[in-house]
């Protein structure tokens, strides 16, 4: 899936990133906790939080994650869209919740993001 089909998919509203639409990504995972993005979560190529600070775009960066969604309508501080366009990470937000929208992804082809585990 593109990147762009995500911000179709969940009507989201791209913060940075533009030049990366059509980079292709084929997981996600969804969390709020990055301590548990870190240990358990391997080769996803998105993620999907409701947590607003600059450790989520640092964790992502780490992690080799290319796409952040932020849900429940929350807006990125003005720190991480900075951060993300230095570490060439596409972020957007969208007014879903964090279910909806890896339910949504799901159904749109990205794999589930913690084999075995209750993310």
């Amino acid at each position: 899936m593109k990147i762009r089909e995500i911000v179709k998919l969940l009507d989201a509203k791209l913060m940075t990133g533009e030049e990366f639409l059509d980079s292709e990504v084929s997981s996600a995972c969804c969390s709020d906790m990055m301590s548990d993005v870190l240990a358990y979560v391997k080769d996803q190529g998105v993620l999907i939080t409701g947590l607003i600070n600059s450790q989520v775009i640092r964790t992502a960066n780490m992690m080799d994650m290319i796409c952040i969604v932020i849900v429940r309508g929350k807006t990125p501080t003005d720190e991480m869209v900075k951060l993300a366009e230095e570490c060439g990470i596409t972020l957007m937000r969208s007014d879903k919740r964090a279910f909806e929208a890896s339910g949504i992804l799901y159904a749109g082809g990205l794999s589930r993001s913690l084999e075995g585990q209750n993310a």
